[in-house]
């Protein structure tokens, strides 16, 4: 017996000598690790072998590897400029002894670039709208929530209206999305709320990062209210953006920004007359593609990068959204413009009207009561006024 445990005890010992120092760390410790598109980043494999024989390596399963430099104890894996084929498993593999040993990271390449974009541009106060916010250029859209704040808090009475995912219309190497939510708003209360934003939240296994786009809110004049001017009134909110449905810039492209329209005023007999023009080269187009109520009913004509609108003025109306479009390209241009307030002067005309009615209806009574009291108030023998 004693003999036998003499003759095993070597055997047991081996083993626990090619079992002690074997040990494989991979920095970053996360099984999942987000990196932006276009990023770069190092992934490191350590060793702990006490072995003479050791060895580490990263491995890539049906991906681009990249670039690997390795030591017996260490081997560091750069990835630069990411693209989404460069997502993937990596697998780092060491041998200490006759002992082998194996970590796995799963890099997961992201865009999220801050490329957000509301339409309308702008709110008005006292009514219901509708709002739409898009985050362009964009991958894992299942990751990426879309929600409007007032403040740090969720705008209350928001009416959810539908979801959209599309792959922007940009051929490249990579397919990117745009993600677009719409919501039915309740009346915003004036003053009119000054931190209304839309925000993209991008979740992801040890990452979470968040963009904003402010949106103005008008405060729209009541009936109770001076108008600012004495002719027409308009309240004028313009921005150059593009649009929900149009692809902005791919992350990463230091180009020169494209050329955006903008729409100008200017009074017109009966009304106003609205230019759409952008200063951009040859083979561009602007249109009109939305006006208050039906798009025909309004005149139009078009030439090249420039497009006019007539707008006449019918008692309060038009109100609303404007906006024009760029070809191609997609950028446009919105303009929200409020008539002369009529209510009032509607009300203090109607006020006048029935004053001078009653006045006239109580002279007329007067008169008439004057033509029944005179038989008593004339003396006996005195001529009938005719």
């Amino acid at each position: 017996m004693e003999q036998g445990l003499a003759f095993l005890l070597p055997f047991f010992m081996g083993l626990l000598q090619q079992g002690c120092g074997g040990s494989l760390e991979v920095e970053p410790r996360q099984p999942v690790v987000a990196l932006a598109l276009g990023g770069s980043m190092q992934l490191t494999c350590r060793l702990t072998c006490t072995a003479r024989a050791s060895s580490v390596q990263w491995r890539g399963l049906d991906t681009s590897l990249g670039a690997v430099q390795s030591g017996p104890n260490s081997s560091v894996l750069s990835v630069r400029s990411a693209s989404l084929s460069d997502a993937g498993t990596r697998v780092c593999v060491g041998t200490c002894g006759n002992r082998t040993f194996q970590q796995t990271v799963q890099l997961l390449v992201f865009a999220f670039p801050n490329q957000l974009t509301v339409f309308p541009v702008a709110l008005v106060t006292g009514r219901h709208q509708e709002l739409a916010c898009t985050a362009h250029n964009v991958t894992n859209p299942k990751a990426l929530s879309l929600s409007l704040l007032l403040g740090d808090q969720e705008l209350e009475g928001v009416q959810p209206l539908g979801r959209e995912e599309e792959e922007e219309p940009e051929e490249g190497e990579d397919s990117l999305f745009r993600v677009t939510e719409r919501w039915r708003l309740p009346p915003l209360q004036a003053p009119a709320p000054p931190t209304l934003h839309c925000q993209a939240t991008m979740r992801l296994p040890g990452l979470e990062q968040s963009h904003h786009q402010p949106i103005p809110v008008l405060h729209i004049l009541t009936s109770q209210e001076p108008p600012i001017t004495n002719s027409l009134e308009a309240t004028l909110e313009q921005d150059s953006t593009r649009s929900p449905w149009s692809p902005g810039p791919k992350p990463g492209n230091s180009s020169t920004r494209p050329c955006r329209p903008e729409i100008h005023r200017s009074p017109a007999p009966g009304g106003l007359e609205l230019r759409c023009e952008a200063a951009c080269g040859p083979g561009t187009a602007v249109h009109w593609i939305q006006a208050p109520g039906d798009l025909a009913a309004y005149t139009r004509w078009e030439a090249g990068a420039q497009a006019w609108l007539r707008v006449l003025w019918a008692g309060c109306h038009p109100e609303g959204w404007f906006q024009c479009r760029l070809d191609p390209g997609g950028q446009t241009a919105s303009l929200y413009l409020l008539p002369e307030i009529c209510s009032s002067h509607t009300s203090e005309a109607l006020w006048v009207g029935c004053l001078v009615l009653g006045l006239l209806l109580l002279v007329f009574l007067a008169y008439r009561l004057w033509k029944r009291c005179q038989p008593a108030l004339r003396p006996p023998g005195s001529p009938v006024p005719l």
